[in-house]
């Protein structure tokens, strides 16, 4: 028989101590919420705010369970056409995506129902509040690149997520510099104008394959040797993919105000909206994905106290990996090298400022000088270009074409030459 729900004396909503929730071992949440300086922290709140600390226990209690869960559709997909020749499977999404599902003769069943589903747009997609999140991400430029790895950083502590990518080997040692960029393709055409809302845009086609990418990897570490069901759930879940959203929207608005970027509480709220549209293309559930930036605020504290900090060296690597990725390699010369050493020195000073001292303290990572002077000095600057560009359309007019053409030209110098390929269906490292 199980034992009732405590409920403390406050009105706090109630805590099961006994764990019979379909929950992850892993996923701390609810032992963390018995702590008693969690619980004086919930009723401080409560009681100075009038608001809670945590979503609704059914919401928490939805989250665990999506943790178990992936993207049926698209593996019906990939199982079905990727399973007897990857390239060919790959040959038919390209085409599909750049020429429309009529172009393939007899396209197999899964394959018209992952994009059936695509190409519907739901009918709670609100196209103005799409764009203007897009555009934020625009202004923001390549400090979008330096908050979000700086942060992600964070949650590589956690095993369920670094084992996947660190089995996968895209994010750790000499690759690492090389899948980040893809990601940073992925930021940028998604965040291009009219983006996800244009059939057959860079934007969707990109976000059509980093979904086929997560199904590969998935495929390849559920029933690996070092992946533990019942401790992490599905790898790359629907829960861990949602925060991975998150991750580009509120959390992220609110870490750039230290470099002087202050993005609007509108602004904030366009994210959101921009974030779940995109979370739909992925192939996310987004009946769990917060509607307003306190219900965000809340999922983030949620995930806070989730924290079993058991990466070990995987999430080791993974962390040390970035910031190293940056140093300038022995073949770069003169403007080149220079620039390579000007970059390093940013990233530095970003996993400074965007991550936790506890966390960073426990890894070897680079000094933040001399670049943490740098941001200190152009904090100034950034705060009126801010406030500027929200008093004047033109200002934020030619700031958006400044950011926008310098996250490409960053993006570009990084690659040099090289093209995003968005495919995981080769082996594991291990």
């Amino acid at each position: 028989m199980a034992i009732q729900p405590t409920t403390d004396p406050d009105g706090a909503v109630p805590v099961d101590p006994t764990g019979d929730r379909h929950c992850p071992t892993g996923f701390r949440y609810w032992e963390t919420r018995e702590q008693p300086r969690v619980r004086r922290a919930e009723r401080l709140l409560r009681r100075t705010l009038r608001t809670e600390l945590f979503p609704p226990d059914d919401v928490a209690e939805r989250f665990c369970e999506s943790l178990f869960h992936g993207d049926p559709l698209a593996e019906d997909f990939v199982d079905e056409v990727y399973k007897s020749d990857p390239k060919t499977g790959r040959a038919l999404l390209d085409r599909a995506l750049t020429q429309g599902l009529g172009s393939i003769e007899d396209p197999a069943p899964s394959m018209q129902a992952l994009f059936d589903e695509f190409e519907t747009v739901p009918d709670w997609v609100n196209p103005e509040l799409v764009e203007r999140g897009a555009s934020v991400w625009r202004r923001w430029g390549t400090m979008l690149f330096a908050v979000a790895g700086g942060i992600t950083l964070e949650m590589y502590t956690e095993a369920a997520v670094a084992t996947p990518l660190s089995l996968a080997g895209g994010y750790a040692g000499d690759n690492a510099l090389r899948r980040y960029l893809e990601t940073s393709r992925f930021w940028i055409d998604v965040s291009e104008p009219g983006a996800l809302l244009t059939p057959g845009s860079a934007g969707r086609a990109t976000a059509m394959r980093v979904r086929v990418m997560h199904v590969a990897v998935r495929r390849k570490v559920d029933g690996h040797p070092e992946w533990d069901t019942p401790r992490w759930g599905y790898p790359i879940s629907q829960g861990y993919q949602m925060l991975t959203l998150l991750g580009g929207s509120t959390v992220p608005a609110l870490a750039l105000r230290l470099v002087g970027i202050h993005t609007s509480r509108s602004d904030m709220n366009a994210l959101l909206h921009f974030q779940k549209y995109m979370g739909y293309l992925l192939g996310v559930d987004i009946s769990l994905f917060p509607e307003t930036i306190a219900d965000s605020m809340r999922l983030n504290a949620m995930v806070v106290c989730s924290r079993s900090y058991d990466a070990g060296d995987p999430g080791r690597e993974l962390i040390e990996s970035f910031p190293a990725a940056f140093a300038p390699r022995p073949d770069q010369r003169g403007l080149e090298r220079l620039r390579a050493r000007y970059t390093h020195a940013m990233y530095a000073a970003y996993t400074t400022l965007f991550m936790s001292p506890a966390t960073r303290a426990k890894h070897d990572m680079p000094s933040p000088f001399p670049g943490i002077l740098l941001v200190i000095a152009r904090w100034p600057l950034l705060t009126v270009a801010e406030y500027a560009r929200r008093l004047s359309p033109r200002v934020n007019r030619l700031w958006e074409r400044i950011t926008t053409r310098h996250r490409e030209s960053w993006y570009r110098a990084q690659m040099a030459g090289r093209q995003a390929e968005f495919d995981a269906h080769g082996g594991l490292r291990r």
